[in-house]
């Protein structure tokens, strides 16, 4: 119970390794936000945590609308007294060869797995300044670290999120705040179609997750 009255979000926790980061932290005694688009999908990561004891919030909306970002860290503020550890894990797929994948593709990618660890990390980023203390972590990606077929706007946003964290490493060191990133090989909904049901079962995101609370 290391995490015990720590508030953590995860995004993108709806399924998959966002639902597996989510189970893993609330198992440690985090009270956990459980953010996604799906309000039937976040309804069950969050009954999921309170079945086993745990302490779990629903934060339905995009990770792309500031409105409703804010909405979500300020309820958690307002309920829970602050956030301590964010895990910006929500993310799309959108693969094709870079001659045939449209602008409005690769601009959606960016604008999801970037964009909404940006908006996410600046939501919070004031109040773990004020209290002396955080922990971000992003998910970037070895298709990002090493390129892949098909996914560059994925592997473009991926990459793009270790300079984010670099940086943000940077500056919030002062604060006690540390900003790391994990490159996971596990199944999700966005592997689903790509991947052999072997495959998938080998890489069960539940064998990831426990990386997201060792920061």
């Amino acid at each position: 119970m290391k995490l015990e009255h720590r508030v953590a979000i995860v995004t993108g926790a709806g399924g998959g390794l966002g639902r597996s980061h989510a189970l893993c932290l609330a198992g440690q005694g985090a009270q956990v936000v459980v953010n996604d688009l799906s309000e039937d999908a976040v309804a069950a990561v969050v009954d999921e945590i309170r079945s086993a004891g745990g302490t779990a919030m629903a934060g339905v909306g995009s990770v792309t609308d500031e409105a409703a970002v804010e909405r979500v860290v300020q309820r958690a503020i307002d309920d829970w007294g602050g956030v301590d550890l964010l895990i910006n894990n929500a993310g799309i797929l959108r693969d094709k060869s870079f001659a045939k994948m449209s602008i409005e593709d690769f601009r959606t990618v960016v604008d999801v797995h970037l964009m909404g660890a940006a908006i996410f990390s600046k939501a919070v980023w004031a109040q773990m300044i004020a209290q002396r203390y955080g922990r971000i972590v992003m998910t970037t990606s070895s298709s990002g670290l090493y390129g892949n077929f098909g996914q560059a706007n994925y592997g473009a946003a991926k990459m793009a999120l270790v300079g984010l964290m670099q940086t943000l490493g940077i500056e919030g060191e002062k604060y006690n705040i540390r900003v790391n990133c994990l490159a996971p090989t596990a199944a999700t909904q966005m592997t689903a179609d790509v991947l052999t049901t072997e495959t998938l079962e080998a890489l069960d995101p539940r064998w990831s997750a426990p990386a997201s609370s060792r920061f």
